[in-house]
């Protein structure tokens, strides 16, 4: 176990040093110091000089004071500064502090006659102090022994950060294997004005997909039964491609406020976040990473609960009883992928977009959390699909003398092909995308490197790069078949009944005033019974009720009045019965009162002669049916109330 340990951690130092230069001294080429008593030296600089032709460029605003001789060392001071002598290809010469202080205070004076600034990694207090010789007198440089060490004489010309693209120390950021560095925000591969057009691209599809998604989750709120497994997993997964179109929305809202840090100091450039660096930044890149992996760990669950429902004949009760599981695996998956890659610090900005996400400048987070999980997902769903649409065929062949079903469950299968196609098309461009771009960056990176090399004074590539950078459109394919995924949802929900529902649903919206409808409805409900109380008041002044009346009138209003009377079994044949059962007034009642009324008096009279056993007996069913009554008078409207009234009266004075 030892032994493994320790190769691995020898095949990532050798990694580690093999992707930078391995130097090794040279002979001297700048003409400026040829003069100087030693004739090799090694780079890079202290200055973070990694060529001699850059050096030489840089040295020239110095050389002024050179030929001014402002102080008898400022000559060989700079050649050590620039051009450092180099012993036995693993000692470097590099000047002290105290003669860097001396040729300052002697030079500070037509520094500022010829405009001249020092350079911020020429302090001399970052310099070491000057050793004193074995006669007392102080040497002019320090002797630093280099860390790498080459048997040849040649370069394998890597990459080194250069000065405007250095981070903080301790943040943990790397690019292109240098650490404490960082990419430039202007995106490496692309133009200004294509990056421009890029994010006006992204920002018109994500709109595009936000108003889709939410059609579709909209529709299942109208009518949340509708959607059953094992198509209810369609909601899910669109509800989180409205996430990511939301979170590209706002990436384009904000443009490279959240994806690039402003520059720490002078000279430096806006370079892109790398790590949780940014609260802005590791949200975005939480909410876009998460619900784009639930959305297709929700494509895999719908596949599943589709071959439940076709294979072995699930029932859409069995499979919702696995709800939980489905739920459990749909989140806690990408969770958990978030948050590893949260503790592994592997979040980066994005230039085009303005979003945070992974693997766009790591190739190994690439590979491991987006290429794979995306080719999982994709060769499972496709697997269980073609499973399920096997057994749906098989079940066809079965029924093939029922053509209304077999016609059915064709569209059926048409339908969920045509949907699966919509989704796995995107999918497989958007692979093939990320495939393609693993395979080319390293080519890519290179090619940026003899680029801006030097811009950057950084050292250029001695071999010739035939590859040039990548094309727009790659970048334009691979952010639209990121978004149309969830556009694909709305080919399952889009039907006649789907019309129908939204068609109800805004007509229920557009409803009249609710507060003039009630004041219509209290208006009418105070006019009947004003108009019924003065009625009552009217018949009590000439007419003096009985006991007989009263249980008359309240029979024919469906009211009790706590005495009883003798009910006979012919009273289920009376106007008032048949009113009862219905939940509405008889049309003879209501062209004819007086006549209703005396069918009724006659009727009570042959109840009152008849025996008591039958009144007995009839009791329990004149109760009942007076109860229901009552209940129904209760959904009358006012007019219907007033007829009854009405007929309630006429039943009163035929009696008298």
């Amino acid at each position: 176990m030892k032994i493994l340990l320790c190769f691995t951690i020898g095949l990532f130092m050798l990694d580690s040093c093999m992707s930078h230069t391995l130097f090794t001294c040279e002979p001297v080429h700048v003409q400026w110091c040829h003069s100087m008593p030693y004739n090799t030296t090694f780079f890079p600089n202290m200055l973070e000089h990694y060529d001699q032709d850059i050096a030489a460029v840089k040295m020239k605003h110095f050389m002024p004071l050179a030929s001014l001789r402002c102080s008898p060392d400022v000559h060989l001071f700079l050649c050590q500064a620039f051009v450092p002598e180099c012993r036995k290809h693993t000692h470097v010469l590099r000047p002290c502090r105290e003669l860097c202080e001396r040729v300052l205070s002697d030079c500070s004076r037509d520094m500022l006659t010829f405009g001249i600034s020092w350079p911020p990694e020429l302090q001399c207090d970052r310099l070491e102090s000057c050793l004193v010789s074995p006669d007392g007198s102080a040497v002019s440089s320090v002797e630093v022994t280099t860390s790498r060490i080459s048997q040849s004489s040649g370069r394998d010309l890597g990459f080194w950060c250069p000065l405007q693209l250095k981070t903080r120390p301790g943040q943990g950021g790397s690019f292109l294997g240098a650490q404490d560095c960082a990419p430039p925000c202007d995106y490496m591969y692309l133009k200004t004005q294509e990056v421009q057009s890029a994010k006006i691209f992204i920002g018109v599809c994500s709109i595009v997909c936000l108003c889709a998604t939410l059609f579709t989750f909209l529709t299942f709120l109208i009518d949340v039964k509708r959607f059953r497994y094992p198509e209810r997993p369609i909601i899910f997964y669109s509800v989180c491609y409205s996430f990511v179109s939301l979170v590209y929305f706002v990436g384009f809202l904000l443009g490279n406020k959240a994806a690039c840090n402003e520059p720490s100091l002078p000279g430096r450039v806006w370079t892109v976040v790398l790590g949780a660096q940014s609260r802005v930044c590791s949200l975005l890149f939480m909410l876009l990473y998460f619900f784009s992996t639930a959305g297709m760990v929700w494509w895999v669950v719908l596949t599943i609960t589709w071959f439940l429902a076709a294979g072995p004949k699930w029932s859409c009760e069995a499979i919702e009883k696995k709800a939980v599981w489905f739920h459990t695996v749909s989140w806690g998956l990408p969770g958990v992928l978030t948050v590893v890659l949260l503790v592994l610090n592997k979040v980066e900005g994005d230039g085009i977009s303005g979003v945070c996400f992974v693997g766009l400048y790591d190739l190994a987070a690439l590979r491991w959390f987006v290429v794979a999980p995306l080719a999982i997902a994709v060769l499972v769903g496709l697997s269980l699909l073609l499973a399920g649409i096997m057994s749906l065929n098989r079940v066809r062949q079965v029924i093939q003398h029922d053509e209304q079903n077999q016609e059915k469950l064709k569209k059926f299968m048409i339908r969920i092909g045509v949907f699966s196609g919509l989704y796995l098309l995107p999918l497989l461009v958007l692979l093939g995308c990320y495939l393609y771009e693993q395979a080319h960056r390293s080519y890519w990176e290179n090619n940026w490197i003899s680029r801006h090399c030097q811009e950057y004074s950084i050292p250029c590539s001695r071999h010739s790069v035939d590859e040039k950078g990548p094309e727009l459109s790659l970048f334009l394919i691979k952010y639209l078949m990121t978004l149309v995924v969830g556009i694909s949802a709305v080919f399952w929900v889009s039907s006649k009944k789907t019309c129908s529902e939204w068609a109800s649903f805004l007509k229920r919206t557009r409803k009249k005033d609710p507060i003039r409808e009630s004041r219509r409805v209290l208006q009418e409900s105070c006019e009947f019974f004003l108009k019924h109380n003065s009625r009552v008041q009217h018949k009590s002044k000439h007419y003096k009720s009985s006991s007989h009346k009263l249980k008359v009138v309240s029979k024919s209003m469906g009211t009790s009045t706590g005495m009883h009377t003798p009910v006979n079994s012919n009273h289920d044949n009376t106007p008032v019965s048949a009113a009862i059962r219905n939940h509405y007034i008889p049309s003879q009642s209501i062209s004819d009162p007086h006549r209703s009324s005396e069918m009724s008096i006659q009727e009570h009279t042959g109840r009152i002669g008849s025996t008591a056993p039958a009144e007995r007996r009839s009791k329990a069913d004149s109760s009942s049916r007076i109860s229901s009554h009552a209940e129904s008078s209760h959904r009358l409207t006012p007019k219907e109330d007033l007829l009854q009234a009405d007929q309630s009266s006429a039943h009163c004075t035929n009696t008298q």
